[in-house]
């Protein structure tokens, strides 16, 4: 048995141990799926190619707006993770991207990489969102407000999506991240026109925002 081969097998073995929901699309190929509270469900690879094993997990596509800001705070981040790090593709889609030897394999280490994926896509979804999408995800709120619709699953973004915050005199919560400077500039915009039809807007937050281009992709 070459070396593809038994890797494929200890990693069909963890996943099964670990109890993942995952699809094996070829000999040490795996897309599985992360479920997690912020970012419900992250899509990631572990490919194992000739000496080492990709980790690769679609985290957004391209910001619709600050995103210079955005790549600013996540590199920020990149110093302090452990095993994967944020990265863009071609179309500027951000990605969670990791490299382990293959020497290195082991189920205890998969264990640990997998568990660094959905903490850094869980912890960092909304924050990232608020930095990218903040413009999108105020339409939203005042799209489904006027119509009486559940606003449930944007509650994270309340603070600054929501009118009545700033009513009560609040001070712009964009302005309120040291490590993004550029989010305070799109209030003006908040207020368009809400009677668009939400399918161009965000009819979730996640929408549009998992699918991914898979170009970093083997």
């Amino acid at each position: 048995m070459d070396r593809t081969a038994e890797l494929d097998q200890l990693i069909q073995r963890t996943l099964d141990d670990d109890g993942l929901t995952y699809e094996r699309t070829g000999v040490g190929a795996y897309l599985l799926k992360l479920e997690g509270i912020h970012r419900l469900a992250t899509m990631c690879w572990l490919v194992v190619g000739d000496h080492s094993l990709l980790v690769e997990a679609f985290f957004l596509r391209r910001p619709d707006e600050n995103e210079p800001a955005l790549h600013r705070w996540l590199l920020a981040r990149n110093a302090r993770m452990y095993g994967v790090a944020y990265s863009i593709d071609a179309v500027g889609d951000v990605y969670l991207v990791g490299r382990l030897s293959l020497e290195s394999v082991t189920p205890a280490e998969i264990d640990r990489l997998l568990g660094c994926v959905l903490t850094y896509a869980d912890d960092t979804f909304d924050e990232a969102l608020r930095i990218g999408f903040a413009t999108s995800i105020r339409k939203e709120w005042a799209w489904r407000a006027k119509r009486g619709e559940s606003l449930a699953n944007l509650a994270a973004f309340a603070r600054f999506a929501d009118p009545a915050h700033n009513s009560a005199g609040s001070a712009d919560d964009s302005a309120g991240s040291a490590d993004d400077p550029a989010d305070a500039a799109d209030d003006d915009s908040a207020a368009a026109d809400d009677s668009a039809d939400p399918a161009h807007n965000l009819a979730d937050p996640a929408h549009n925002l998992s699918g991914g281009s898979g170009r970093l992709e083997p």
